[in-house]
């Protein structure tokens, strides 16, 4: 059954240089990297702040970051500042306070001159040959249009990229099947010698004692990280499986399930001896979804380019994260492995950051192109940040070529993010 939408006219709020859809760890890199050239830059986000998982997914810890710079580099220092990260964090990753994010994000934007529109999601494309040449958007206001002479996908799940007809993948190449979705926590009251989880045999251990006492959670690698304010830490117990990013239903008994899940699972723990001061401060508006589309680019990075360490003229970052698969099926015995596929540290190319077949549509975080073994391995934060910084310089270079990212020399992208303080 289906109903017919009336036509009608959508009035354009706004025109602008760079329009970046999804405002998480690439779309805050990518607007900032935009706005830093003068660029005028809007960013848009179906949430109510900016961060995506990094703020409303509480995820609280960024990996990979070694040998990362520029604006990621600067939030660490800001985070710093403010007292806000952990300090016995390390050069492979840091934790982070959610809330002290939340603001942070929110002053660099403003800094930087970036227009923001909060609850604004994406739905429909205006395209003319090539190019986009506005996006549709809804929020209590309406629907409104935006204009703009470069577009970057940053919304994880590649829906801006889908909208304009770009061809994808998603899934095992074999199977089918996709990683899957998370709820984490933030508690109080654990317990000091639970505080710290950082290898997977800790994890396994945790799993272990969570079954003496009969729980199991749906995560064989339950963790549990201490945050930088005393007292509090992640809780991650959680997996949802088979959560297809385009499918809102699936998505929306995947969170009402995680939620269930957390609550009982502190419960449980809070009647069992030195757990007792265990409470449940808060669960996220997001769960994390760790694959959705993937976008085909002018290069797809694959399993061959990660385990041979590939550098590209192109590279605009450093990949030394593992591939990292989930168990994908209810049942299974592991919380996550490799697949079998050991990485050698890589370079992403600037080509898999260009939409095929589009003029003026960039790439960054989750949905760039890549296959799956690839994707399992950049889908970390650092780089996502890194993806979106890249694809927001390039936004110059494209509207000064006639709004065309191909028009821009990927060794000049390399070479800046050199620059910047990223290692290649």
């Amino acid at each position: 059954m289906y109903v017919r939408e009336q036509e009608r006219e959508i009035e354009l709020m706004g025109h602008y240089d760079v329009v970046v859809c999804g405002a998480g760890p690439a779309g805050i890199a990518a607007a900032l990297s935009a706005a830093g050239q003068g660029l005028r830059t809007i960013l848009l986000d179906a949430g109510g702040c900016l961060g995506g998982i990094w703020t409303s997914g509480c995820l609280s810890v960024i990996l990979d970051v070694e040998g990362k710079g520029g604006i990621l580099a600067l939030i660490k220092a800001r985070l710093t500042a403010l007292s806000a990260v952990l300090p016995r964090g390390n050069q492979v990753n840091f934790v982070y306070d959610v809330e002290a994010l939340k603001v942070l994000l929110e002053d660099l934007c403003t800094e930087a001159g970036i227009e923001v529109l909060l609850h604004t999601r994406v739905v429909a494309v205006a395209k003319e040959g090539s190019s986009i040449q506005a996006v549709l958007t809804e929020s209590s206001q309406g629907r409104m249009g935006i204009a703009g002479k470069i577009f970057i996908d940053c919304t994880g799940n590649g829906d801006l990229a889908a909208q304009a007809g770009c061809a994808f993948e998603l899934g095992h190449p074999e199977t089918g099947s996709i990683q899957p979705a998370s709820m984490l926590a933030i508690v109080s009251g654990v317990p000091e010698a639970f505080t710290q989880m950082q290898t997977y045999e800790k994890k396994r251990e945790f799993n272990d004692f969570l079954d003496t006492y009969g729980i199991v959670p749906s995560n064989k690698a339950p963790t549990i990280i201490e945050l930088p304010w005393a007292g509090l830490c992640i809780l991650s117990v959680n997996h949802q499986f088979r959560v297809h990013s385009d499918k809102i239903l699936d998505i929306t008994k995947a969170t009402i399930q995680a939620r269930k899940e957390i609550n009982t699972i502190v419960q449980r723990l809070r009647d069992e001896a030195g757990w007792s001061q265990l409470r449940l401060v808060t669960t996220p508006a997001h769960i994390g979804l760790r694959e959705g589309r993937r976008i085909q680019g002018d290069y797809m990075l694959g399993l061959a380019d990660i385990t041979s360490g590939q550098a590209f003229g192109d590279g605009v970052c450093l990949v030394k994260f593992k591939v990292d698969i989930h168990a994908m099926e209810p049942g299974q015995s592991h919380g996550y492995g490799n697949g079998g596929v050991v990485t050698q540290p890589y370079q992403i190319p600037y080509r898999s950051l260009i939409a095929a077949g589009l003029d003026n549509l960039g790439l960054a975080g989750r949905c760039i192109s890549g296959d799956f073994f690839a994707h399992a391995s950049y889908r970390v934060t650092s780089n996502a940040v890194a993806t979106g910084e890249a694809i927001g310089f390039a936004a110059a270079g494209a509207i000064a070529g006639g709004n065309r990212f191909r028009a821009v020399p990927g060794e000049e992208v390399s070479l800046e993010m050199s620059k910047r303080g990223y290692l290649l």
